[in-house]
């Protein structure tokens, strides 16, 4: 009987977990359309670090509110493996290459963010997938390769800025991996604002040295992206992206990733007036069936039980309580 229930209480956790990585993923769609609007007005370190420092104001706001205890030194040096990820390396990377490339083929590369993820989930969360999972995110990459493709944002050779979007979803998968395993103890809203907090000594200065050196001028469409990728690229995306991974697994709930370059070209269709052909429907059904069936392979690491996910502010209050009744009874 307890072995059920149990059972029913990780299951619920993890369909928690996937839900709240599917809101990530739908708020990380936008990113590298936002980008790319944004970096045609603005210089793009500018972009890269000025909405890093607007997400650590609502980030310190935030903490502030909820009255969020320090981290504790081992859980500040991981969080710099987060802020090297995904607040500094993932947003230059990519306004770089979008200066030159549009979002479409950036989609192409980022294709295989999932997979890199599920490799740090490996080496630094210690999950082992099996190998049907394997295969399976690998048959959902090659789908929507295929469909872009098809879809024409694959062309000519590896340039400069394939590069750029290269070094960036290795980037990115080590900020995602790090950082789901670490909210596993703070709390993904925590681990994403203490993390753009602690990278405030570099991205202020960035920001400033870049708006020094190209005053930021734009219309109201381009500081619009802005402010979504500092607002909800940069910080709230990754409260349930982060709350997600804990929950549901870092290796399990990245392969919902690969749903988001098809949303990607969807916004292009929504936003742009493009067509959405034939091909991107076959792409997207079968992108879900491979999502579908990674979400039923057996994981030899179970995920967390909703009680190791709980932020360690809960575990400290607890911990102050205590204190705070043995200083009266003294």
């Amino acid at each position: 009987m307890k072995q059920e229930s149990s059972a029913t209480a990780a299951s619920a956790v993890t369909a928690v977990g996937l839900a709240l990585g599917a809101v990530g993923v739908l708020a990380f769609s936008m990113s590298l359309p936002a980008t790319r609007v944004a970096v045609q007005q603005l210089d793009p370190w500018f972009v890269a670090f000025g909405r890093a420092v607007v997400a650590a104001a609502l980030a310190a706001a935030y903490l502030g509110a909820t009255r969020a205890p320090r981290p504790t030194g081992a859980q500040w040096r991981r969080l710099a493996v987060v802020a090297v990820g995904v607040v500094v390396g993932f947003p230059l990377f990519t306004s770089l290459a979008l200066t030159s490339e549009t979002s479409a083929h950036g989609a192409v590369v980022i294709t295989v963010l999932p997979v890199m993820t599920a490799v740090f989930a490996v080496l630094r969360a210690g999950e082992r997938p099996s190998p049907v999972f394997w295969l399976a995110s690998t048959g959902g990459l090659i789908a929507v390769l295929a469909f872009l493709t098809a879809a024409g944002a694959v062309r000519g050779m590896v340039t400069a800025a394939d590069l750029y979007l290269l070094l960036a979803v290795a980037l990115c998968g080590l900020g995602y991996a790090e950082g789901g395993a670490l909210a596993r103890e703070l709390g993904g809203a925590r681990t994403i604002s203490w993390a753009l907090l602690l990278s405030l000594p570099f991205t202020v200065p960035a920001t400033l040295l870049s708006a020094v050196a190209d005053p930021p001028r734009a219309d109201l469409l381009g500081w619009s992206a802005f402010g979504y990728l500092a607002a909800v690229s940069m910080f709230l995306g990754f409260f349930a992206w982060y709350a997600g991974l804990a929950r549901g697994g870092i290796a399990r709930v990245g392969q919902i990733q690969l749903a988001q370059p098809v949303l990607t070209l969807t916004w292009s269709a929504l936003l742009l007036g493009e067509r959405v052909t034939p091909a991107a429907v076959l792409a997207a059904l079968a992108v879900l069936a491979c999502v579908a069936l990674t979400q039923r392979t057996r994981m030899p690491r179970t995920p967390p039980r909703l009680s190791d996910v709980r932020s360690s502010d809960a575990r400290l209050s607890d911990a102050r309580s205590s204190d705070s009744r043995g200083v009266v009874k003294r």
